[in-house]
């Protein structure tokens, strides 16, 4: 073929939207969109989901509402696994881990953090006020008090009693759905239709000091791509870093799978490196930028709560 024949051809093909497939950046033309606001999050946290709703509804933007879910369950001293009142590292010191991504793509995080309840709204001004995306420990909590944070003893007297109890065996052993239901990962759609998210998180109950999990890694833990719609992850955060699971379920909602067609296929990319079924919970939670839902989990046990057109809901999740 001449060179200038080949130019026109493939000047004329690149000129040609229609041959683009419908699904590209999962807008799915055929696929009716849900209208309103939609607020969703792991587990069963009906007030910290219905938070977020209202927000969504008085036209707040998408994170700040998924922010505002967050908060209820980082002040909720019964909750053992978020905030206030979390499951200490085998030493005794509970520390805090949360990420957040907003619809431009911009991200914040803060890792191992102490004495700080709010933790997924200092992951935001990691974002917004600092040059990186990452703080960690004491430089976390420094940039807190900078920002007059309160100082916040986040072992309670409840707490501090378990591990001591648990010290006299010492032995590190997750429960499916109890140590590891240890995320609250909230996606949000506001009125203007864009999706942001966030997760928070005390991690797994007596982890070794240090050890972070999946929830404050942009791309484990969460991800959102405003074009497509985003993820969250709960569970054994190990196991989610290793497929970098909510990037994956984004990435293949954009290729044109359905947000439950695009969990089930990050859970079986985690069960296709174990030797028969997992002893550990995994799950997923996704929102298209339609406002369709999937959702899957490893083992039974796992529900989400589902905010729109004012009704607040748990749904259970059937396991893959």
């Amino acid at each position: 073929m001449k060179r200038r024949s080949f130019i026109t051809k493939v000047a004329i093909a690149g000129s040609l939207p229609s041959l683009a497939p419908k699904s590209l950046f999962g807008q799915d033309k055929s696929t009716p969109v849900i209208d309103g606001p939609i607020a969703v999050c792991t587990w069963n946290f009906k007030d910290a989901n219905a938070a977020a709703g209202k927000a969504l509804m008085k036209g707040e933007d998408a994170l700040s509402a998924a922010i505002s879910a967050a908060e209820v369950e980082e002040e909720n001293i019964d909750n053992s696994t978020v905030g206030l009142g979390g499951t200490p590292d085998r030493d005794g010191r509970v520390t805090l881990d949360a990420c957040v991504m907003d619809h431009n793509g911009n991200c914040g995080a803060v890792l191992a953090v102490e004495n700080v309840v709010h933790v997924a709204a200092l992951a935001q001004d990691v974002m917004e006020k600092t040059p990186h995306v990452m703080l960690a420990g004491h430089g976390a909590e420094q940039f807190a008090r900078s920002l007059n944070y309160p100082s916040t003893p986040l072992l309670t007297a409840e707490r501090k009693k378990a591990w001591e109890k648990w010290k006299h065996e010492a032995r590190y052993q997750p429960i499916i759905n109890i140590e590891n239901h240890d995320t609250i990962g909230v996606l949000c759609r506001d009125k203007a239709g864009n999706i942001s998210g966030a997760c928070s998180t005390s991690g797994l109950g007596y982890k070794m000091n240090g050890r972070i999990g999946d929830s404050s890694i942009i791309g484990s833990g969460l991800f959102i791509d405003n074009q497509v719609g985003g993820a969250v992850a709960t569970g054994m955060g190990e196991e989610v870093v290793k497929t970098v699971g909510s990037f994956l379920i984004v990435e293949l909602m954009r290729q044109g799978k359905t947000p439950q067609e695009a969990c089930d296929e990050a859970i079986k990319r985690i069960l296709r490196k174990q030797v028969g079924k997992s002893n550990f919970q995994v799950a997923y939670l996704a929102l298209d930028k339609q406002g369709n839902i999937g959702a899957r989990s490893i083992h039974e046990g796992f529900s989400y709560m589902h905010f729109n057109n004012n009704i607040n809901q748990n749904i259970n999740v059937q396991p893959i």
